[in-house]
């Protein structure tokens, strides 16, 4: 395996061998960090919506047209500096320079895995931080994006879930997200062709995005807007451990992909495993995918399903799922678990894989099972962590071992499930 782990005011980063060609010049302008939103009173533009944008400038006695300027420079051309707006007035350059920034958050460390999976540790202006992550696949890639600083759910299987939730993600925060891996691919201005390094954004990352729903939101309105990044609607995936009374909102208002973090198909395997189930259970859960107002044949529910050996993986579970699944429009995306530290769970083998996987499809479900990426720098699904968290833990807890993922009450619970599944 192969990690390259790189601070990134130091030289050349990680993900110079996924830039686009012509990039070198670009990014260079890139590694020194700038703060999202600086002491010094002035703020950030970035995470703004148009209208929001059009008040400040009115603010600053200048006429609508220039929020539109500053919306193209900004989400199009990937500007990181006023002085890089060339066709804006030198003086009003400088005024915005009084006033605002479009900095982005400092990179603290940037990885790369041997399989081309690029990881950023992004640190915001109050010290906090997030990870991210990006997929390369055949002259496209995924955009694994945060949405919380830690997690405000503790799924037993996930290494986020350890993580105590600390804050939501402000809309700057998440599109921020988008501007670096830009930044760091190289990827502006934005492609007008189907090649793109950032093809699809997945609300995979640190957090639950329905917990945080205006600004995640907001910053997907962003990223969707026709005039700057430009990414459809149809190439973002919202990731939920099924936050039931938010989805019916999602789908009218975003209309983006919906991703279930099923893993379960009792409920009583599901309390531990996903304990939000224990306040919306199955039965309310599927029917929310139901009435999911996004979904249609053409546009399925993913349902992910993190394959646990001697936990969830049986036949007589993908029977069940397969009930489950009935009048739903939905696919199975099989995750083998990744490993973390501290984790007692184990993966399912690959045999008992290909039979859950070949006996959903037989039934008419399209089960593809996802192919780990990024494992040998935890950046693989479930093991997204944040270093400082990570180092945290280290001082606190020093030579003593990592918590038990599950207490003894749980293990009761799994082990009762277990016998009576």
């Amino acid at each position: 395996m192969t990690i390259v782990v790189q601070p990134v005011p130091e030289g050349t980063t990680a993900t110079a061998a996924l830039r686009r060609p012509g990039a070198a010049e670009k990014i260079a302008q890139t590694t020194a960090p700038v703060t999202l939103v600086p002491g010094n009173g002035r703020r950030t533009l970035i995470g703004l919506d148009r209208q929001e944008l059009e008040a400040e400038m009115a603010a600053l006695g200048e006429k609508p047209f220039r929020a539109k300027q500053l919306w193209h420079w900004m989400y199009f051309r990937g500007a990181r500096d006023f002085d890089d707006m060339t066709n804006v007035p030198k003086a009003f350059r400088a005024k915005l320079a009084e006033h605002f920034v479009i900095g982005r958050p400092e990179i603290t460390t940037d990885q790369l895995s041997s399989d081309g999976t690029a990881k950023w540790l992004l640190r915001f202006a109050d010290g906090r931080e997030v990870e991210t992550v990006h997929i390369p696949d055949d002259g496209r890639g995924a955009l694994c994006v945060s949405s919380q600083v830690g997690c405000t759910l503790t799924c037993k299987f996930c290494h986020t879930g350890t993580q105590t939730w600390v804050r939501n993600l402000s809309a700057a925060e998440i599109t921020a997200q988008m501007l670096v891996a830009r930044d760091r691919l190289g990827e502006w201005p934005t492609p007008t062709d189907a090649n793109r390094l950032i093809s699809n954004i997945v609300l995979m990352g640190m957090g639950e995005p329905l917990y945080n729903f205006d600004a995640v939101a907001k910053a997907m309105r962003i990223v969707m807007d026709g005039e700057g990044v430009a990414l459809s609607r149809r190439r973002i995936t919202l990731s939920t451990s099924g936050v039931v009374p938010m989805m019916q909102r999602c789908g009218e208002e975003l209309g983006v992909n919906l991703a279930v973090s099923l893993h379960a198909v009792t409920d009583d395997v599901r309390d531990v495993l996903v304990p939000i189930n224990r306040k919306y259970p199955i039965a309310e859960l599927m029917e929310a995918c139901r009435t999911y107002p996004a979904a249609s044949n053409a546009r399925r529910i993913t349902f992910e399903y993190v394959m646990l050996k001697g936990v969830n993986d049986s036949l007589a579970d993908a029977r069940e799922l397969v009930r489950l699944l009935d009048g739903i429009p939905a696919k199975v995306n099989l995750i083998p678990f990744n490993p973390w530290p501290g984790s007692t769970f184990e993966c399912s083998s690959w045999t008992q894989i290909r039979n859950f996987a070949t006996y959903l499809n037989d039934q008419g479900y399209s089960s593809p099972v996802r192919t780990p990426r990024g494992r040998d720098i935890l950046a693989a699904c479930g093991q997204l962590k944040s270093a400082s968290e990570r180092a945290r833990k280290s001082r606190e807890t020093v030579a003593a071992p990592e918590p038990e993922v599950m207490d003894a009450a749980e293990r009761e619970a799994m082990a009762a499930a277990l016998a009576l599944h």
